[in-house]
């Protein structure tokens, strides 16, 4: 009868327990490393021994489990132990929508655990702008599975700059309204911008990056009681492509945050940065499970035939941040001539959830014809020359008060970051806290009588 085993280990208070899996998997004579389980935390550790991989196999029982629960979770997949693993997408607690972000390097099952994400959001009727920078072949499926989708990075930009300008329209109707908390389809659907491939939008040197970096930061920051959420799945090996923005990376870190295959600069930077938690060990994922053994010349050459780990990863965010969780597996398991049909019935026949008609005229074109490439960039960004016209076609309504074009905060004065630093605030704020805002929001960096001269100003 196979038996699982669980093992539970204390260093001397002080000592840090290390490990290489594979030395511990050799030292009790387990010829399949995938068959372990480990979570370490400072002193502590649990092993859990299985008779095989426990995560060769992690099947959806069927569509209708993604659907959204009463706690505001999609179920995405499950742990090593068999516990599901939940993200939160709406807090019904607080009344607000998250953030996410999707890490894996090339191969790791980051497209696959992205479609997971977009059906779920479908079947529990969420509101999804949807970009995929790859061009459209991360997830073909989505497209008219989502409210709009865009596969250029100026689509990605008209994308933000609706959803800032839903956003902003939201705040006014609930503000006249008194609502300080979004509840969820009342009256307005939630929310979504997903960005899929977000490190060539945010890398450095991408055309477009300081004002995505900032329309990303003010959703992050402002969507939240709005029903406005944002997504980033991103193949970075590093933070640093990810906007350069500390104010950016700080607003992640607080959201749902996986982590598929990675490269160790990427946990480097993970451990620096407090992405993971203190004294929080993963064990390594490697491109394929299955035991290795020694193979002699004398031998047949036999191909290697063990499975991948695409889709194998860790929940930073969860209650388990150290246990290993795999996405389920999902779609054809081999390659299709065109669309999946398996990864079509995930999203299902219903109809897609679309953003409310209030907000329709604040969208503006680009939404309204669900534009993509220049033409949705020059919709929500018309030239000054044209003052936002087009032969008519075009609503001045489309564009907010205030520049056509969105400012950098390199070219934003004192006074309009301090501004913006005002009314993203939760509460009240004094010069020493704007002084800390300011020089977070990837502008230039200024001093406490510059705060104190713009105060005066805004007086």
């Amino acid at each position: 009868m196979s038996r699982i085993y669980e093992l539970t280990l204390e260093a001397p208070p002080g000592d840090i327990i290390t490990y290489d899996p594979e030395r511990l998997a050799d030292a009790m004579r387990i010829d399949d490393p995938s068959r372990l389980a480990i979570e370490a935390m400072g002193s502590q550790a649990l092993v859990t021994i299985y008779p095989t991989d426990p995560l060769a196999d992690v099947h959806l029982p069927s569509p209708e489990a993604l659907v959204m629960d009463e706690r505001g979770r999609i179920w995405i997949g499950s742990y090593h132990n068999g516990r599901k693993v939940h993200v939160q997408l709406y807090d019904p607690a607080s009344g607000s929508a998250q953030r996410l972000l999707l890490f894996g390097t090339t191969g790791a099952g980051k497209s696959t655990g992205g479609q997971i994400i977009l059906a779920a959001m479908k079947r529990s009727g969420i509101t999804t702008f949807y970009g995929d920078l790859k061009e459209g072949q991360s997830a073909p499926e989505a497209r008219g599975n989502v409210d709009w989708a865009v596969y250029s990075q100026e689509g990605v930009m008209a994308q933000l700059h609706a959803t800032w300008c839903v956003m902003r329209e939201r705040a006014a109707r609930y503000a006249a309204a008194g609502r300080s908390k979004f509840l969820r389809d009342r009256p307005d659907p939630l929310l979504y911008v997903v960005i899929d491939e977000a490190n060539r939008l945010l890398e450095k040197g991408a055309p477009y990056r300081d004002l995505a970096t900032f329309y990303i930061k003010d959703i992050g920051r402002t969507g939240r009681s709005l029903g406005v959420g944002i997504a980033l799945f991103a193949q970075a090996g590093h933070l640093d492509e990810l906007g350069g923005s500390d104010t950016m990376r700080a607003m992640l870190k607080e959201g749902e945050v996986l982590l598929l295959r990675w490269t160790s600069s990427m946990m480097q930077t993970l451990v620096a940065d407090g992405l993971l938690p203190a004294g929080q060990k993963l064990a390594p994922i490697p491109k394929k499970a299955g035991a290795t053994r020694l193979v002699s010349q004398f031998e047949t050459e036999a191909a290697d035939d063990r499975p991948g780990t695409q889709g194998t990863g860790y929940h930073l965010s969860g209650p388990y941040p150290g246990a290993k969780m795999r996405f389920f597996r999902v779609g054809s398991t081999t390659p299709t001539e065109g669309l999946d049909p398996e990864m079509l019935a995930l999203y299902g026949d219903d109809p897609h959830a679309v953003l409310e008609k209030a907000s329709w005229p604040v969208a503006g074109q680009a939404y309204a014809d669900k534009l993509d490439g220049a033409a949705a960039y020059n919709a929500a960004f018309p030239p000054p020359d044209t003052d936002g016209d087009e032969g008519g076609r075009r609503s001045r309504s489309s564009t907010p008060a205030g520049p056509t074009r969105p400012q950098t905060t390199a070219r934003l004065t004192v006074a309009d970051r301090v501004q913006a630093a005002l009314e993203a605030a939760d509460g009240d704020m004094d010069a020493h806290a704007l002084l800390e805002a300011v020089n977070a929001d990837g502008g230039r960096p200024v001093k406490l009588g510059s705060i104190r001269n713009a105060l005066s100003s805004l007086r």
